[in-house]
């Protein structure tokens, strides 16, 4: 990151809107916590547990919520959701790296570049691929042919988009991912398994971003579609034909399996699996480390983890859970058995 000289919370509030309440020519360069800050810098508060730390911060200024206001005395904005203020001051303090535009002599390009474009090192641009104004690739990518990157998306070393693939406006792809590979499509033909040809594409909308070596499958017959303003986290596997609906985010090491159609505004945390042909209603959330086996067609939280415990409490327990099914069945008899005998007397 490009370091920054710092900005008077007069010209942060300006920007990004709030109420100042303090000094307005306080100068903040970076972004801090609250126990650790330092002067020139710019804390937040936003879980109320750390609330303490408000009378002890040595921050130049503070970012806090409506009910924490005169909680402190320093210089501070204050605005309803102090975490996004926060992340919006953040982004303004520390700016994305830049590239020279133009391509580097090592590239290779076969068609019509923007002059705006930045073009690393040893990327790869395949036949009629094309790319939009202020686009920055850095070393190592490959795009195939036919590939469609938008205005202002930045695709950081050795991303892989393979042919006919779409990327929208202002994406952000981080290392070592692959879009557009084949998805996993065996037909069985007795014991050997015949490759069915994958058709599709992977569509990915705008303002999307996508962490690293992260893989998303095209598609079969139909394209798989990331819909606007979806986050990836790193190393997730988004499998053939599936539909992830605007602005979803999914934590590290998730996996969707094909033809799975996931809602608007759902979140999957860590390690979340979900088996194919499903479907998620809008503004579904996934507690982490949770498998799906069924549609969840209602909003809400699901969970379906097994509380931790001592491995040999574990062991007991599990010997358990394989009974249940003889249990429930000499529960069920038992129940005839006593509406017989009340039914008699």
């Amino acid at each position: 990151m490009a370091k920054h000289k710092g900005l008077r919370l007069g010209e942060i509030v300006a920007q990004l809107g709030g109420q100042l309440e303090g000094d307005a020519s306080i100068v903040v360069a970076q972004v801090a916590a609250l126990a650790s800050a330092e002067a020139g810098q710019i804390a937040f508060l936003a879980n109320p547990k750390y609330r303490r730390q408000l009378g002890s911060t040595r921050a130049s200024a503070v970012i806090v919520p409506p009910q924490f206001a005169d909680a402190t005395s320093l210089p501070r904005i204050v605005f309803p959701n102090s975490y996004v203020y926060y992340a919006r001051v953040a982004a303004l303090l520390n700016p994305p790296q830049t590239r020279p535009a133009g391509i580097h002599s090592s590239a290779v390009v076969q068609g019509a570049v923007p002059e705006t474009a930045r073009i690393g090192e040893n990327v790869v641009l395949g036949k009629d691929a094309k790319i939009g104004e202020n686009v920055t690739l850095y070393p190592g990518c490959v795009i195939g042919d036919g590939v469609s990157v938008g205005d202002e998306s930045v695709l950081y070393p050795n991303v892989v988009v393979y042919h006919d693939c779409v990327i929208g406006r202002r994406a952000v792809i981080h290392a070592g991912a692959v879009i557009g590979g084949d998805g996993f499509g065996f037909a069985k033909d007795d014991e050997r398994w015949v490759k069915i040809p994958q058709i599709g594409r992977v569509v990915i909308g705008d303002d999307v971003e996508i962490g690293a070596n992260t893989s998303i499958d095209r598609g079969a017959l139909d394209d798989t579609v990331i819909g606007d303003g979806v986050k990836l986290d790193n190393q997730i596997q988004i499998a053939h034909n599936v539909v992830v609906g605007e602005h979803t985010a999914m934590a590290g090491c998730v996996g969707i399996a094909g033809s799975t159609k996931i809602g608007r505004r759902c979140t999957i945390g860590g390690a979340g699996m979900i088996i194919g042909h499903l479907e998620l209603a809008d503004d579904v959330h996934v507690s982490a480390g949770t498998m799906v086996t069924k549609s969840l067609r209602q909003p809400g939280q699901y969970t379906s983890i097994f509380p931790l415990e001592p491995h040999e409490q574990w062991l007991r327990n599990a010997a358990q859970i394989k009974r249940l099914a003889t249990l429930a069945e000499r529960v069920s008899e038992l129940e005839k058995k006593l509406n017989q005998m009340e039914g008699t007397s």
